[in-house]
């Protein structure tokens, strides 16, 4: 059997195991920590952020009471209504007069994370929350992240990517809704970003899901033109539409499955 360096810790944050893999080979007395401190993080973001959650900063600005005026805070929702417009109103924070940063908030607390455990010095590492990865580094020496894309809905791997450092963030196992109607969009089966930064990626993959099939397939290619970030979408029926840099990324199985 294969061992590796590091450690690896799941614990349940909002109901959703969240699993930090870190394969840096770094004494037990950093190790122990950094876990302690990348749980302590996540744990924070969602008593922060969750608008579901009495109390949150988000739940007292939806019911007009006086929040904390955090840095953290201020970033997300600036960079939520920068993504609005980047998506012509398909990704939206404030729906119907609630704030809810749901679609962006996971990606990028993953991404702030991984770029601290870098910094820490644990340059190997997978972090997994639900259908948002974060990969840099390796899995073993000279070895990429092989990392399965499920599909959320029959919960069965559709792709495996290979990769080193990159965010993918799937979107369509939870509830999405529709920002012009308030209504939940029913039209794509699910679909996955790919890029530089989980954040931005989630913020994508929720806004690409919410248009729809003809209109997604059309906004996921101009944005691989502009920015390095591929898509896959798969409708209900499972047919699939990729954006051309989307298979660069491929693993063995992925190929002999397409």
């Amino acid at each position: 059997m294969t061992t590796f360096p590091g450690t690896a810790r799941v614990e349940v944050i909002s109901g959703l195991p969240v699993s930090v893999d870190i394969r840096t080979a770094l004494p037990a007395r950093e190790l122990t920590p950094l876990l302690d401190d990348a749980f302590a993080w996540l744990t924070w973001v969602a008593d922060t952020f969750d608008p579901g959650r009495p109390g949150s900063q988000i739940d007292r600005l939806n019911h007009g009471r006086t929040i904390r005026q955090i840095p953290e805070l201020v970033e997300v929702l600036h960079r939520c209504d920068e993504l609005s417009e980047a998506t012509g109103g398909w990704f939206e924070a404030r729906i119907k007069g609630v704030i809810d940063p749901s679609g962006y908030i996971k990606g990028w607390a993953l991404e702030r994370l991984s770029r601290a455990l870098v910094t820490a010095g644990a340059v190997d590492h997978r972090i997994t929350a639900g259908n948002d990865i974060r990969v840099r580094g390796s899995a073993a020496p000279g070895e990429p992240w092989r990392v399965g894309i499920r599909d959320p809905r029959r919960d069965v791997v559709r792709k495996v990517v290979l990769a080193n450092n990159l965010g993918i963030a799937t979107s369509g196992g939870t509830r999405v809704l529709d920002p012009r109607t308030g209504e939940a969009q029913e039209g794509v089966g699910f679909v996955t970003v790919l890029g530089p930064d989980l954040g931005q990626a989630d913020a994508y993959a929720t806004a690409l899901y919410a248009m729809g099939p003809v209109l997604g397939r059309r906004f996921a290619a101009g944005l691989a033109a502009r920015e390095p970030y591929e898509t896959l979408i798969v409708s209900r029926d499972g047919q699939e539409f990729t954006t051309p840099g989307f298979a660069a990324h491929y693993g063995a199985e992925s190929r002999l499955a397409g």
